[in-house]
């Protein structure tokens, strides 16, 4: 079957399409086509990234971005016979893929009050590839699926039991996709020979989030109500004391808007150093010896770190560390700290496969580990078009 993976962000999409089926997930040979990548839709000039060419032109709105994206993955747009979609927040409501559907749509709007930034653009990619391609079937595939198997002590804040209840408010959690397809893929690696498996897999890139993951399931993770939670992010705070929030906002007198601006838009990395909120930018500016650099360098590892020993001991060790995103498979230094000292839990670098490991799937820890360090590239489109050719055939998960 030929499915095109949609991901739709306010005004960016990204395609793939894939050609699958069981027996091709089974023996992993499904088949990438092609993929698009169109960035800075409604604006003056959009840029379009495919096959290695960068073009340049005016595209108004997202219908318009993906005809085009059809039209340059391929000549025969009536051969795709689904459409997966990304979607960031499935709350407590979906736990699985979903044919889109009348009720589908409206729960994903409901939604969109925990995510606003997130679920209507999702939807705006949805309502696009229904009248490009009104002959696919259309499914969802949900962030936060992956995450609905972490226990109640896990996803709970400590809040009055009526107000979380009553809002929603607990623990989603992010990046489901990421950390199920490295996941899945060690085990691949490893011939699925236990089904016990401890794994802590890192997703760090402009977003970044850690997951325990015990067997298939995930038993915790940073992100938590929103992307906010966790991890030093690109521009987002990650963790920080929800009484500095408060002290914030009284002395600077900022609206709840503006806070969530800050927070999410001016803080992290960006905010730490004052310069940039690329990592390859940041690492570049600490050799120079920028201090604001350094600092922010510094505290994205050392909050990963901390991440790491806190999930080692929810899972009662770790069979491996496992690295994915931008950060995570291009960065050899930024992993190189996050592991540095923790001899003690078993994990030894080697350092020559680790810087040579950049981009690629590597096994980058020491023969003398206890723990396997690997870099794993995810895959996050792969795993959305299986998930629709396992929803549309009824099929496990």
């Amino acid at each position: 079957m030929n499915i095109l993976a949609v991901n739709c962000g306010s005004s960016t999409l990204k395609c793939q399409l894939f050609e699958t089926s069981p027996e091709a997930i089974e023996a992993n040979s499904d088949r990438q086509l092609g993929r698009v990548l169109i960035e800075h839709i409604g604006g003056p000039e959009a840029v379009i990234l495919t096959g290695g060419a960068e073009l340049h032109r005016s595209i108004l709105n997202h219908d318009e971005a993906l005809e085009l994206a059809i039209n340059l993955l391929t000549s025969e747009p009536e051969r795709i016979e689904a459409v997966g979609h990304r979607v960031v927040h499935g709350g407590d409501l979906f736990s699985a893929p979903v044919e889109f559907n009348e009720e589908v749509v409206a729960a994903i709007e409901q939604l969109s009050e925990l995510a606003p930034l997130h679920n209507p653009e999702n939807l705006k990619g949805y309502r696009a590839a229904r009248r490009v391609l009104p002959g696919a079937r259309h499914v969802a595939v949900f962030d936060t699926a992956f995450h609905q198997s972490i226990p109640p002590q896990a996803y709970v804040y400590g809040l009055p039991d009526a107000l979380w209840r009553r809002y929603k408010i607990r623990r989603y959690g992010f990046h489901g996709s990421s950390h199920r397809y490295v996941a899945w893929r060690y085990a691949q690696v490893h011939g699925f020979q236990r089904n016990d498996r401890k794994l802590i897999t890192f997703h760090l890139g402009n977003g970044c989030s850690v997951s325990a993951i015990l067997g298939n399931r995930s038993v915790d993770t940073s992100m938590g109500f929103t992307p906010l939670e966790g991890l030093l992010m690109g521009s987002r705070s990650g963790d920080i004391d929800p009484g500095a929030v408060l002290h914030i906002m009284a002395r600077e007198n900022l609206s709840p808007a503006e806070m969530d601006a800050l927070l999410n838009r001016r803080s992290g990395l960006y905010g730490l150093s004052m310069a940039s909120n690329d990592m390859r930018t940041l690492l570049d500016l600490c050799r120079r010896g920028h201090t604001g650099a350094q600092l922010a360098v510094e505290t994205f590892c050392y909050r990963a770190k901390k991440y790491l020993g806190a999930y080692w001991a929810v899972l009662n060790g770790c069979h491996a560390v496992i690295f994915t995103g931008g950060i995570g498979e291009n960065a050899p230094s930024i992993r190189a700290r996050i592991c540095d000292s923790l001899d003690t839990l078993g994990l030894r670098l080697d350092a020559e496969r680790n810087e040579a490991a950049q981009g690629v799937e590597s096994l980058i820890s020491a023969p003398e580990s206890e723990v396997e360090i690997w870099v794993i590239p995810t895959d996050e489109g792969l795993v959305i078009a299986r998930d629709t050719l396992r929803c549309l055939l009824g099929a496990a998960f």
